[in-house]
């Protein structure tokens, strides 16, 4: 026990020295961060101004026109004749489409008058007579009706046509970015500041 106890008296001075050589480096504390991760956090939120405000600056230059399509083609001179011709076209298809009923219906009458005097294959030959010229008057009133859309389109693709290249021209002259269709309720709102109504220098640029 005496020579456990002397051992220890002597390593004693040897351990404290030790320790008073070794340079020991505080713990960070918990509360307070380390302060180069904060300057990154710093750097990395800072806005970039110069962006900013170029993009500011491409959004008020960037202007619009804005018209009604169809406004612009009912008041085009030759809308007028085209739809002239289309309202021609269509009385006398729908004239035809009367003759033919009223044709088909005095010979139903006349059916409905004889069908109980007729011999029976006369009976017959009179029904397939009947169902025939239905069919051909149900064709003919989808044809006439097909034809009548195809005469409408080939009468106004010119008119568009025309209203197409003067919007163009208005866009390109006015440094526009785009020219918006207001028909159907498209823009319930359009900002002054940005567009503006081209209706008028359309239909100028279209005589």
């Amino acid at each position: 026990m005496k020579r456990l106890f002397t051992s220890l008296f002597l390593v004693a001075p040897a351990v404290l020295g030790f320790a008073q050589n070794v340079d020991v480096q505080p713990l960070p504390s918990v509360s307070q961060p380390l302060s180069q991760p904060a300057q990154l956090q710093s750097v990395a939120g800072q806005p970039q101004n110069g962006a900013t405000h170029a993009s500011a600056a491409a959004v008020q230059a960037l202007r619009f026109g804005y018209l009604s399509y169809d406004s612009v083609m009912h008041r085009m001179p030759d809308y007028a004749v085209a739809r002239h011709n289309i309202k021609s076209l269509k009385e006398n298809y729908d004239a035809e489409m009367k003759r033919v009923e009223d044709e088909f219906n005095t010979k139903y009458e006349f059916f409905l008058q004889d069908q109980r005097s007729l011999a029976p294959s006369i009976l017959q030959k009179r029904q397939a007579e009947l169902q025939e010229l239905m069919e051909k008057n149900l064709a003919f009133k989808e044809k006439a009706t097909q034809l009548l859309k195809q005469a409408e389109a080939e009468a106004l693709a010119p008119i568009r046509k025309k209203v197409d290249a003067a919007i163009g021209q208005v866009g390109e002259r006015l440094g526009l970015a785009f020219v918006l269709n207001t028909d159907n309720n498209a823009a319930p709102w359009l900002n002054p500041s940005l567009g503006e109504d081209v209706t008028e220098a359309v239909l100028r640029a279209a005589e």
